[in-house]
């Protein structure tokens, strides 16, 4: 597995999604509660950056429509979107003083 450093822990705040771009994808990665997360950054129903949206209770709405989407799984919560997202193994690793937060494109299993 590929894994690609995309910001340090100490910088995601709680339920503040970040954009991040991994090899060319746009890739949301949000801290929660819960833990870190990381789907893919594009709507399936309206093609927008997700990460404009709401992260709350496990899941991200988008900000054009309401669509929501599981942040564990990628899965379309509700109408108007129908298809799932991709969702990402994140990771934190070491790196000298200061902790990272790594994403790997190969998608999670369900």
């Amino acid at each position: 597995m590929t894994w690609h450093r995309v910001a340090l822990l100490e910088e995601l705040e709680i339920d503040k999604p970040i954009s991040v771009d991994v090899d060319g994808e746009p890739v949301l990665v949000v801290k929660t509660m819960d833990g870190l997360f990381a789907v893919s950054d594009v709507c399936s129903h309206a093609e927008v950056s997700l990460a404009e949206g709401t992260v709350a209770g496990g899941k991200v709405e988008c900000w054009l429509h309401g669509a929501q989407f599981d942040l564990a799984s990628g899965a379309a919560l509700c109408l108007p979107a129908t298809k799932a997202i991709g969702a990402y193994s994140v990771r934190v690793s070491q790196e000298l003083q200061n902790k990272t937060v790594e994403v790997s494109l190969e998608r999670q299993e369900s």
